[in-house]
């Protein structure tokens, strides 16, 4: 602790330029912080502070010292706010940016999540659009795929899979294909990305140079559920991600078809920036989501 204590005087007086100024910081005497850097360069056999009457500065030797030092301190005092962050209630305003269809999951659990944290205020922003985690001002993001952002950190929640889909009537009119290629002679529901504009592919597993079939558009949606409402409603094939007709499945309104034949598979993420350590309101709400939306496993 001695040593802490030196390091910890030789770094404000490097950055004030003053054994004054150091010990108001730290809450000593000037005079306390001039020993502990003394006692320091002592112990190094270095001297790392020039002295005159008017101020002090940094030797080469205590530049590269102080480069050392102070990440170490910033860690130090990271690692006491989250230990005093770890102990406070949670509390305060959440703002959640999360997939458009994550309504139809998360609204019918807060209410035993205001149950447990009634001071936690949420925000929700339901959106498939990109966002920017920092410059829009989120406390964190729920989103899929990869996430090369540097300014962020990340927590892995649940893995979804895409399935094709259609209605009992749909498949007792059409018949049901057994093979990829057999969706050229259906009604395809595809998915147009609203921030691309592209229509989304279907990933099939194909024989060794077998070509991709061609895929009838019936209709286009730039909205999932509605892709998913119209299967329902017989006007064809969908293409879709499973947490999205797991209960449609359950209930019998849709039929999976081609099972086995899908490849595409994907994982949720929590996003947020990483210059900010996890609140206690921020950490029982990923908690709390992994725990009501992500405990099932893709549809094998």
């Amino acid at each position: 602790m001695d040593k802490l204590g030196s390091l910890l005087a030789f770094v404000r007086t490097a950055e004030t330029r003053s054994f004054v100024a150091a010990g108001r910081q730290i809450g000593v005497s000037a005079s306390a912080v001039g020993k502990s850097v003394a006692k320091l360069e002592q112990q190094l056999g270095v001297r790392l502070l020039q002295r005159n009457t008017r101020n002090v500065r940094l030797t080469e030797e205590g530049r590269m010292f102080y480069e050392r030092c102070r990440p170490l301190l910033d860690e130090l005092d990271e690692a006491e706010a989250m230990l005093t962050h770890a102990m406070q209630a949670p509390r305060g305003r959440l703002r959640v940016g999360l997939p458009t269809a994550g309504y139809r999951f998360l609204v019918p659990v807060l209410g035993e999540f205001r149950a447990r944290y009634p001071e936690v205020e949420l925000e929700l922003d339901f959106d498939d659009q990109l966002v920017d985690v920092i410059d829009g001002g989120f406390d964190v993001v729920i989103r899929s795929g990869d996430m090369p952002d540097s300014r962020l950190r990340a927590r892995r929640l649940g893995p979804f899979c895409f399935m094709l889909c259609a209605s009992p009537d749909y498949l007792a009119r059409r018949g049901e294909p057994r093979l990829p290629a057999d969706l050229e002679a259906h009604d395809c529901i595809h998915f147009r990305f609203a921030n691309s504009g592209k229509v989304q592919e279907w990933s099939l597993r194909l024989e060794p140079g077998e070509a991709p079939p061609h895929l009838p558009p019936a209709l286009i949606c730039n909205n999932s559920e509605a892709a998913v409402l119209a299967a329902v409603h017989g006007l064809g094939i969908v293409y879709t991600v499973d947490f999205l007709v797991r209960d449609r499945l359950a209930c019998g309104q849709l039929r999976r078809v081609l099972p086995g034949f899908e490849t595409q598979r994907g994982q949720f993420w929590a996003l947020w920036p990483a210059h900010r350590h996890i609140s206690p309101k921020l950490r029982v709400f990923l908690d709390f989501i992994d725990e009501h939306l992500f405990v099932h496993q893709p549809i094998a």
